[in-house]
């Protein structure tokens, strides 16, 4: 093995290649997460789930995610990441096909699982190649840019389809990558020599696994909210279409949360900014639970979209440049995953046991609250 290290100006993830198709990888990766909502709404409409029932499937997706993932995290150093994709690739394909035959509740269970978890290989492979690059916020930051496109064009695309439509369009969305996984960089990401932070912001190895740990407790809200709001919407006496497409609109609003992420970056420190956008995060969802009138609603969604993806900028890339390995970085799919499993999941018990919205809501705030903490914690250990 050839240990001469490569500097950054040869960064082989800097290449418009590799850098193109972990943004697409991401893109793919997150569909379902990112359709939620007219995922759920499918579910109910067309398999006739009930509102528990989707929230379970949904967090069974999300679990396979996760554990993908974390898989990708430990298997990332020794084994291929090409190999990774095309294992991923693989379950996808094959968990999407077989949803297709079989609509029965516990069997969808059990599918979405293993399909979430080929996702999991899959995105984790791609958030690492992103990480990998020169400068992983930037990297990010236009992964999210992209991800606000995809979302918008998916919200309005899913409730057009069947639920066969589907499955069949995220198994189309997998086999289109199939050519390119050829271009994913084989070099281990310990012989690239990168630029270093600069010492008043560059912070310790263990930070970005309390980043981690954050990104987990703030998917936890993401996770329920995004499940629910439109059928909270409809609990509320609101219209479902209208609803649908307030929510459709309103991830146009991510658009601002990237370019106000992006002139941030540049002009101010990390730390402050993330903090302020917590405190509105909280706000955006925990309204909710004292009112939820069309006004309300339309100010909510319309506040964590602008605030989701901002929040996101900062925590994906500050892992991924306290970690320079690539372990924390593929870890990045996994803790989404893993908070938008107990999210989704506990949203489900509260809403069996007739907590309502209100109290998924109430969860979604706290999730932030806690969220808030940890950074707030790491600003006061790491200020000057």
């Amino acid at each position: 093995m050839n240990t001469s290290a490569v500097t950054a100006s040869t960064n082989p993830f800097d290449g418009r290649g590799p850098f193109l198709l972990s943004l697409f990888m991401t893109l793919v990766g997150y569909s379902v997460l990112v359709a939620l909502p007219a995922i759920n709404s499918a579910w109910v409409d067309q398999l006739g789930f009930t509102e528990v029932q989707v929230n379970r499937v949904a967090s069974a997706d999300l679990l396979g995610l996760f554990l993908g993932a974390v898989a990708t995290s430990v298997l990332i150093k020794r084994v291929s990441r090409q190999l990774l994709t095309y294992l991923g690739i693989a379950l996808a394909i094959l968990a999407n096909a077989l949803c297709t035959q079989y609509v029965d509740y516990e069997t969808t269970l059990g599918l979405r699982l293993l399909a979430g978890l080929g996702s999991g290989f899959y995105t984790a492979v791609a958030v690492a190649g992103l990480g990998a690059c020169s400068k992983p916020r930037e990297a990010f930051n236009w992964m999210l840019l992209a991800f606000a496109i995809s979302q918008f064009l998916e919200l309005q695309l899913i409730p057009l389809l069947s639920m066969n439509g589907i499955y069949i369009f995220f198994i189309l969305t997998y086999v289109v990558t199939i050519p390119f996984v050829r271009l994913i960089p084989t070099i281990d990401l310990t012989a690239i020599e990168l630029p270093e932070e600069p010492s008043d912001t560059q912070r310790p190895t263990a930070v970005a696994w309390v980043g981690i740990a954050a990104i987990v407790i703030s998917y936890i809200n993401i996770g329920a909210y995004w499940a629910n709001i439109e059928l909270a919407a409809e609990a509320a006496g609101l219209d479902g279409q209208w609803a649908g497409q307030v929510i459709s609109w309103s991830v146009l609003l991510s658009f601002f949360g990237c370019f106000g992420a992006m002139y941030v970056l540049k002009k101010f420190d990390y730390d402050r900014p993330l903090l302020l956008t917590f405190l509105l995060m909280i706000i955006a969802v925990g309204l909710l639970s004292i009112s939820f009138t069309a006004a309300v609603f339309v100010m909510s969604v319309a506040m964590f979209n602008f605030l989701w993806i901002f929040i996101d900028v900062y925590q994906m890339g500050g892992v991924s440049v306290a970690d320079r390995s690539g372990s924390a970085a593929a870890f990045i799919p996994g803790a989404q995953g893993l908070g938008q499993t107990i999210g989704p999941f506990a949203a489900s018990f509260m809403l069996d046991y007739g907590w309502g919205f209100g109290g998924v809501f109430v969860m979604c705030a706290l999730a932030a609250i806690v969220a808030f903490a940890i950074y707030g914690m790491l600003y006061l250990r790491f200020r000057d």
